[in-house]
């Protein structure tokens, strides 16, 4: 994509911080990060979303967060961390490049969870049903 500023990043056209490369990923600290820290990891081929990357791409991300995780968590002192996938618009999904936020968390940090929402059994039972169909 010739205007995606991932591929621009992967393909150091445009400077980022990054913190760790192999022949498939690349990960850079977010330059608009919730926390110190706040990482970015992004395959090197360009795909829209989660629902459109390879599963072998998928595996070696993940596999990498762990590694990229401690990391982050051990530099800059954090207390955890979060690991999201914005997937869509109506997820908070900005740039389609597929990629995957490594959040440091501090017990200080003041952010909380997203609220929750109690929905009754025939409702759950629906959901549970129509999902099932679709695997």
């Amino acid at each position: 994509m010739n205007d995606c500023i991932f591929c621009k990043i992967v393909n150091k056209q445009i400077p980022a911080y990054f913190v760790y490369e192999n022949d498939n990923i690349v990960a850079f600290l977010d330059i608009n990060p919730v926390n110190p820290g706040h990482t970015l990891v992004v395959p090197k081929e360009h795909h829209i979303d989660l629902l459109e990357t390879p599963d072998e791409v998928l595996s070696d991300m993940l596999t990498r967060t762990k590694k990229i995780a401690a990391a982050v968590i051990k530099a800059v002192k954090a207390d955890g961390f979060n690991v999201g996938i914005n997937t869509k618009p109506a997820a908070g999904q900005v740039i389609f490049h597929t990629h995957l936020h490594i959040i440091p968390r501090f017990s200080t940090d003041g952010l909380k969870h997203w609220p929750s929402k109690k929905l009754e059994r025939p409702e759950m039972d629906k959901v549970r049903e129509a999902v099932k169909k679709l695997l």
